[in-house]
């Protein structure tokens, strides 16, 4: 029997059906994976920070979570997404637990052997057709765990989680303004309008943060370090200082040891000479 021969289209660029895939000898797939495209053909402008902004930061306060809790985990933005048979999807920000984060050209379910964890989409003025009911239906039939979707400038946010054994999406109801996230084991909100993960009451930071939280660190460790040099140095001029003021009672001390000598030698002196005179001294008050 042949082995099957797979050829993607470049209009509708999509991995080969699991079957097809399961058929093919290694070599075929990766020559399959090096033809399945690795950028999104754009077909609308891009959104601004508006869309950009909140993106990087989840992917950025993710990133730092996992990573300072030592578990594997490949986040990806805008990656492209190719389970088998489906047309092909790239979410603004996909996240799949105890994998390799190494860096990918695209997530090909069939090769990874693992679909998507979890899923997220930033709305700002794009479809929202395609982003609260298409994806809600395909997202669903494809297995993946849980999707949400941020609209920055409507301050809200939507989050679905796939029941088990279920093929269709249950709404995730937020609790105090809190949307959880069990696949994460974090929570979604938004803080001052702007989305960010949670643990327990904490906000996750994200990179600019943890830069300025070091950077006012490093600069009260470098005004200690200031201000304890300063004192050091102080204290040395107190010592320099007691010192010298023990120098100069030394010196007066020996000053007045001399004088006291000199008076003495006066004084035996003149007790020499009186008593040369006939007079004794001891006798004169």
């Amino acid at each position: 029997m042949s082995e099957p021969v797979y050829v993607v289209d470049p209009d509708d660029p999509r991995a080969p059906p699991q079957h097809v895939w399961d058929a093919m000898s290694e070599e075929a797939r990766r020559r399959v994976l090096a033809s399945l495209p690795s950028e999104i053909p754009r077909t609308l402008p891009p959104e601004g920070d508006a869309h950009s902004r909140p993106k990087w930061r989840a992917r950025e306060a993710l990133d730092d979570w996992f990573r300072r809790r030592g578990r594997s985990v490949y986040l990806g933005s805008e990656l492209p997404v190719y389970y088998p048979g489906e047309r092909m999807f790239a979410p603004d920000l996909i996240a799949v637990l105890d994998v390799s984060g190494h860096e990918r050209l695209s997530w090909v379910v069939s090769d990874e052997k693992r679909g998507l964890d979890f899923a997220l989409e930033i709305l700002v003025s794009g479809d929202r057709k395609k982003d609260l009911e298409e994806n809600v239906e395909r997202l669903a039939r494809l297995g993946v765990p849980e999707y949400f979707v941020h609209e920055p400038l409507r301050r809200r946010i939507t989050g679905f989680r796939l029941p088990q054994g279920a093929r269709t999406y249950a709404p995730i109801l937020p609790q105090g303004g809190r949307w959880t996230s069990t696949v994460l084991d974090l929570q979604l909100g938004l803080d001052e309008g702007r989305l960010r993960f949670f643990a327990g009451a904490a906000p996750l930071p994200h990179a600019r943060e943890l830069i300025d939280r070091l950077s006012s660190m490093v600069d009260e460790a470098v005004e200690r370090a200031e201000e304890e040099a300063q004192r050091a140095q102080d204290e040395a001029q107190r010592a320099q200082d007691e010192a010298q003021r023990a120098r100069d009672e030394a010196q007066r001390a020996r000053d007045e040891a001399q004088r006291a000598d000199r008076a003495t030698t006066r004084a035996e002196r003149l007790a020499a000479k009186l008593r040369e005179l006939g007079v004794d001294p001891d006798a004169i008050e």
